[in-house]
C-alpha cells in the first residue's frame, strides 16, 4: 500500500522510518505540524511530499492507508476526516481521550468500508509474546496472579507541552499504563473480563497521575496488578506472572525508554520442572525494535482489509483504563459492567 504519515514528531518520525524501511509498503507523503520539522521530515525523506497541511494527504486518492502520530486529543477527528476520504487508518494509541470520542471513532469505522487498527506493540515483542504463548501452552496452569510495574523518569512534554495538558492528553493512564493493562488482558484471557478496579494515585502536575497503581479483579479469581511512578529514573520494567502449577519472572531495562541496547530477560518455572530456567531470546526486545514489526503487521493486515487491534478492543481498553483513574480520584472501588 502507499501510505501517508500524519504527525512527524519524536514518536512520528520513528514510524516514519519504519515504514520506509518495508518492503511491501511505501510512505509517499508526510503531513508535520510545522516548517521546521517538515524540513527536517524532506531531508529525512526526500521522496516523500512533505507538507504542514494534513488535508492534503486525504485529498489524495493514491494514498491507501493514513499512519496517525498525533496528540491524543486529534486522534478520533483526524481518524474520522480519513475514513471519510476513503483510508485505512493506522492510529497510535490510545484510541481516544475519552468513551465518548471512542464511541464517535466506532461509528464512523462502522459505517466505512476501510479497517483501523490500533497500534500496541508489546503483543509484537519476542519477549512479552513468549509469556503469552507460555500461558496458553498451560506451562503455568491457570493463571492467578500478575504484576506489571513500571519505574521510569518524567514524561517528555510533547510538542508545546502537550503531555501535560489534560484537555490534550486526556490521561497519564492512557500514557503508558494503557499498554500494561492491554498486557494483563492478554494474558488473562481465558479468565474473562475483568470484574472491579481499585486504584491508587499520588496526583503530579496539572493533577496527572504521577505515581499509580491498579488491581484488577477477574471472575476466576486471578487479578493483575499495574503499577507505575514517573517518579524515578531510567526505564525499568518487570513483570511476574504466578500459575497453579507455575511462574514466570520477566524484566526490560534501559538508560531510554528507546534505547538500542537494552538489559532483558525471562526466567520461568514452568509445570513439572523443579527449578527455573532462562529463556533465550533470538531478537533485542524493545519498542524501536517492535514498532517496525508492529507496524508492518499492521499495514499487511489493512492491505487485506483487517485490523490487528480493531476499534471495539481499544474502546473497552480505554474505559478500563479512565475507570482505574475514576477509582483513583474518587478512592474506592469500580465495578465494571
Amino acid at each position: 500500500m502507499k501510505v501517508g504519515l500524519i504527525g512527524y514528531g519524536a514518536w512520528g518520525s520513528i514510524h516514519a522510518t519504519s515504514i520506509q524501511s518495508l518492503a511491501d509498503h511505501e510512505l509517499v507523503a508526510i503531513a508535520c505540524k510545522s516548517r521546521d520539522t517538515a524540513r527536517q521530515a524532506q531531508k529525512n525523506h526526500p521522496k516523500c511530499q512533505v507538507t504542514t497541511d494534513h488535508l492534503e494527504i486525504l485529498a489524495r486518492t493514491d494514498i491507501d492507508a493514513v499512519d496517525i502520530v498525533v496528540p491524543n486529543h486529534l486522534h478520533v477527528p483526524f481518524a474520522v476526516a480519513a475514513l471519510e476520504a476513503g483510508k485505512h487508518v493506522l492510529l497510535e494509541k490510545p484510541m481516544a481521550p475519552d468513551v465518548t470520542a471512542a464511541d464517535r471513532l466506532v461509528e464512523a469505522a462502522q459505517k466505512s468500508d476501510k479497517s483501523v487498527s490500533l497500534i500496541h506493540e508489546l503483543r509484537c515483542s519476542e519477549q512479552w509474546s513468549w509469556l503469552k504463548n507460555a500461558i496458553d501452552r498451560g506451562d503455568i496452569g491457570s493463571p492467578r496472579y500478575i504484576i506489571l510495574n513500571l519505574f521510569r523518569f518524567p514524561y517528555r512534554t510533547g510538542a508545546e507541552g502537550w503531555r501535560y495538558r489534560p484537555q490534550e492528553v486526556g490521561s497519564w493512564v492512557l500514557e503508558e499504563p494503557i499498554h500494561f493493562i492491554d498486557l494483563m488482558l492478554w494474558y488473562f484471557e481465558t479468565s474473562g473480563a475483568p470484574t472491579a478496579v481499585t486504584a491508587f494515585t499520588n496526583p503530579g502536575q496539572k493533577n496527572l497521575s504521577q505515581d499509580f497503581t491498579a488491581v484488577f479483579e477477574f471472575p476466576t479469581g486471578a487479578y493483575g496488578v499495574v503499577s507505575q511512578t514517573l517518579s524515578a529514573f531510567e526505564h525499568h520494567q518487570v513483570v511476574e506472572i504466578s500459575g497453579s502449577e507455575g511462574a514466570i519472572r520477566s524484566i526490560w531495562s534501559g538508560a531510554m525508554d528507546r534505547t538500542d541496547k537494552p538489559i532483558f530477560s525471562i526466567t520461568a518455572q514452568v509445570r513439572g520442572e523443579d527449578t527455573p530456567v532462562q529463556i533465550n531470546l533470538e531478537h533485542p526486545s524493545g519498542e524501536i525494535f517492535e514498532i517496525q514489526e508492529n507496524i508492518r503487521l499492521a499495514l499487511d493486515g489493512l492491505a487485506e482489509g483487517r485490523s490487528l487491534y480493531p476499534v471495539d478492543k481499544a474502546r473497552n481498553l480505554v474505559r478500563l483504563c479512565l475507570a482505574a483513574e475514576q477509582s483513583a480520584r474518587e478512592c474506592r472501588r469500580i465495578e465494571l459492567n
